[in-house]
């Protein structure tokens, strides 16, 4: 397969004849022959393919010319579907491939038709723009071929109305669901099993493995080749799955459903629905033992307070009496046998969740506005993974832009049990010294201090006049986003986008339209994202972004290495700050004509010892203290431009 590989790819080969303005690059032509290799000899791979590697089509071509069944798997749900509807069809196309391709996403992406109908006819509560919401779907669910919901682009992402339309594993009723033929969750998954290349996204991926759904298991055995993009997100994906988890959402939920068969089927068990109201009371009672703001904490700590223990023991006594009385009622409704189900589970899961003895794990909590949920997660996957590696001769090949850590693969391979696997490391093939500069501005207070609101704001507020804007202002913090967030406005002339404001996806939309906004971001906004050109010459991140240390499961699993005899700090905190800069910095440059400037206003880089760890790990941008430099490099840019 090599030689049809380097054909492929060679200055006149298929992709140059077939894919306007392809020019193949040595890294590129490089990574797709080591997953050549490997997809014919199975075995594990390993790479890091800087940005503007072209790394999608090193892995494309030879998984599709190997005539083998493979899987992708990618981070998001957006580049699942940048895959399959732009980048695969490109490549079979020009390779003439006949391979049968198919898009698999989770089942909450999917119309309920079941669901639909039930909640259509009886409205949850009495909310005009979930009616609206509702009549659109209805609407759109005798047009639709699919089901998908990212049909509904003019429906809010996070619109009321989608979980009462779309199901859970917890309330889908299976084979016994009176719409199952029509099923679209079920068509998806046929035309997947019947298909060559699959794509999926982690978190379909890592449910099936956790034996968490049904129906995808049966296409994973037949799989000769996983190949996972984005690869850096699967160590905290796959400990999430490896987990277990119970929450006030899906308890209410069960309570709901019971609700609206006594309404129903069965008007004759009063008991019913009042030992249901008295859980779902209790549940809300528990909520206000968190507090009032969103959080995140140490479950077992939490624990230890007496009014805790007492309110979540009501709660586990009450889902024990609705158990008994569901139980009494089994065979009289569809409705309420997949309660039981789904109460039986959630039983199981509490009691796990309240024993506070078990090592190896990490505890914790999550509460939104309204919701409370209980997170029980493994410390280490690596053991785990390995097993399913080694359990059948299959090709494993991991890729992103962001693996290594001080150029090597350690600390990847280890959380992930890849100990066997080969690496290859592949530079960015851009020209980091003449097209980016790294700016370190001097005087700065240490990230913790009041002044540094203050000291962000003026460092802004120069690049983005110099710049006209252009610029991503990201954030390790919430608090910090707001905080400049109320000022920066009334600084600049230019336009002010907040993350949260609206969608994303709208958010990037109007970045680029406008062609002079600042975007304030946070989490999601240091990956995944792809503006090229002038529009964005600017990424300014207000500190290096180590994970805060009351994070549970970074707490527990600094404390489980201390008790290894080993340093938590450089063997958990400092690797994943630094392959989160690493995403944060690679939003700057996307393309070969790309200029910019990357200004990190956080002295630590250059006062510690470990801000070398950082530099090495970054790509070789020249670099300045001087804030004037960063503000003149910007003024040449713009009149060269």
């Amino acid at each position: 397969m090599r030689k049809q590989v380097s054909l492929a790819f060679a200055p006149d080969g298929t992709l140059a004849k077939h894919i306007a303005g392809f020019n193949a690059r040595d890294a590129q032509l490089e990574m797709a022959l080591a997953v050549a290799d490997v997809i014919e000899t199975p075995g594990a791979l390993v790479v890091e393919a800087g940005t503007g590697t072209g790394k999608t089509y090193a892995y494309l071509v030879p998984a599709l010319l190997s005539n083998k069944k493979v899987i992708l798997s990618t981070g998001t749900k957006n580049l699942q579907e940048q895959l399959y509807f732009r980048d695969l069809p490109k490549v079979a196309k020009a390779l003439a491939s006949p391979l049968q391709l198919a898009l698999l996403k989770g089942r909450s992406n999917y119309l309920c038709l079941f669901r639909l109908e039930q909640h259509y006819h009886h409205v949850p509560m009495p909310d005009e723009q979930l009616i609206q919401d509702l009549s659109l779907i209805k609407k759109w669910s005798a047009e639709t071929q699919t089901g998908d919901i990212g049909e509904l682009s003019y429906i809010a992402e996070d619109s009321k109305a989608l979980p009462y339309v779309t199901s859970t594993t917890d309330n889908c009723l299976g084979k016994d669901c009176p719409v199952y033929e029509d099923c679209h969750l079920l068509k998806a998954r046929k035309k997947a099993q019947a298909a060559d290349v699959v794509v999926v996204n982690h978190h379909l991926f890592f449910a099936d493995l956790a034996l968490k759904d049904t129906g995808f298991g049966e296409l994973l055995p037949q799989m000769d080749v996983v190949i996972f993009d984005e690869a850096h997100q699967l160590p905290d994906i796959a400990s999430d799955y490896f987990g277990d988890n119970v929450s006030s959402r899906l308890l209410l939920d069960i309570c709901r459903d019971i609700d609206l068969a006594c309404k129903s089927e069965l008007r004759d068990h009063p008991q019913l629905a009042k030992t249901a109201d008295k859980l779902a009371l209790l549940i809300k009672d528990w909520r206000l033992q968190f507090s009032s703001e969103p959080s995140r904490g140490n479950w077992r700590e939490a624990y230890q307070q007496a009014s805790m223990q007492t309110a979540v023991n009501r709660v586990s006594e009450a889902i024990d009496m609705l158990y008994l009385v569901v139980k009494s009622s089994l065979g009289r409704s569809e409705l309420v046998d997949n309660a039981f189900e789904r109460l039986a589970l959630a039983k199981i899961r509490l009691i796990k969740l309240l024993d506070m003895q078990q090592s190896g794990v990490s505890l914790w909590f999550e509460t939104t506005r309204l919701q409370v949920s209980l997170h029980l997660t493994p410390l280490s996957i690596a053991d785990k993974f390995r097993d399913i590696v080694a359990a059948e001769q299959r090709s494993w090949i991991f890729t992103s832009a962001t693996l290594s850590v001080n150029n090597g693969f350690g600390h990847y391979t280890a959380q992930m049990g890849l100990n066997t696997a080969q690496t290859l490391l592949l530079e960015s093939p851009f020209n980091y010294a003449e097209q980016a500069l790294l700016c370190v501005p001097r005087y700065l207070s240490e990230p913790h201090e009041q002044t540094m609101t203050g000291q962000l704001l003026q460092i802004a507020v120069r690049l983005i006049e110099a710049n006209n804007g252009r610029c991503f202002f990201l954030f390790t913090s919430h608090r910090m986003l707001q905080l400049v967030a109320k000022q920066l406005p009334d600084l600049v002339r230019q336009p002010v986008l907040v993350q949260g404001s609206t969608g994303k996806r709208l958010l990037l939309e109007q970045f680029v339209t406008l062609d002079n906004a600042v975007l304030l971001g946070t989490g999601s906004f240091w990956e995944g994202v792809d503006v090229r050109g002038d529009t964005l010459s600017c990424v300014i991140i207000d500190k290096l972004p180590f994970a805060s240390p009351d994070e549970p499961l970074l707490q527990a699993r600094s404390e489980d290495c201390a008790m290894r005899g080993e340093d938590p700090f450089a063997q958990v905190q400092l690797p994943q700050a630094v392959i989160t800069l690493k995403q944060g910095v690679g939003r700057l440059i996307r393309d070969v004509t790309d200029r910019g400037v990357m200004v990190i206003c956080d002295n630590r880089l250059v006062t510690k010892p470990y801000g070398e760890v950082f530099l090495t790990s970054l790509p070789p941008m020249r670099r300045t203290r001087s804030l004037d430099e960063a503000v003149a490099f910007l003024l040449q840019n713009k009149r060269d431009n």
